[in-house]
């Protein structure tokens, strides 16, 4: 993904993959024979959306900030369940 100086292109980049990725946990089935490809395609997802999440905070504006560290936070979990999930 290109890098994105523009605070609000930035801002809407880390954005929307913060979607994209809450959008395929969402629609993971663990019963299903491609599960291991669905969590390999969201661990791909993940790494992206850290990426941009990290790209967009260094041009971002304090509510932007705010709001870029909530995704963080948000993807941690997600990542943190993915992971829980697969011990099991």
């Amino acid at each position: 993904m290109p890098y994105h100086k523009n605070k609000q292109q930035a801002f809407q980049a880390a954005q929307q993959s913060m979607e994209d990725v809450e959008e395929q946990y969402d629609v993971i089935d663990k019963h299903a024979s491609t599960y291991g490809q669905q969590l390999n395609h969201l661990s791909q997802e993940i790494a992206e959306t850290y990426e941009q999440i990290q790209n967009a905070l260094e041009v971002a504006s304090e509510h932007q900030k705010e709001q870029l560290l909530k995704f963080q936070t948000d993807l941690d979990a997600i990542t943190h369940q993915v992971q829980s999930e697969n011990k099991k």
